[in-house]
C-alpha cells in the first residue's frame, strides 16, 4: 500500500457527482458499493474510490483520523 494514496483519501474532493466536493474519505459507504457493482472509473480517482470501498468494508476508518487536518 502506497502511505500518499492514504493522504490523498483525507485531501482530494470528489471530482463530479452528487457527491461532487466532499472528501473522498467522506462519501456514503452506499455510493461506494454503488462503484464497486458497476465498476470504478478509471485513474487516480478510480484507485481512490476503490481504496475507501476496502477501508469502510474492513472498518478500517480510524486509520485515515490521525491524518485528517
Amino acid at each position: 500500500m502506497n502511505p500518499e494514496i492514504l493522504n490523498e483519501l483525507v485531501s482530494i474532493s470528489m471530482p463530479y457527482g452528487k457527491y461532487k466536493g466532499r472528501l473522498i474519505c467522506d462519501l456514503p459507504e452506499f455510493y461506494l458499493v454503488w462503484y464497486e457493482s458497476n465498476g470504478f472509473p478509471q485513474g487516480k480517482i478510480g484507485i481512490l474510490l476503490a481504496t475507501m470501498y476496502e477501508i469502510k468494508l474492513n472498518g478500517l476508518e480510524y486509520l485515515l483520523k490521525p491524518l485528517r487536518k
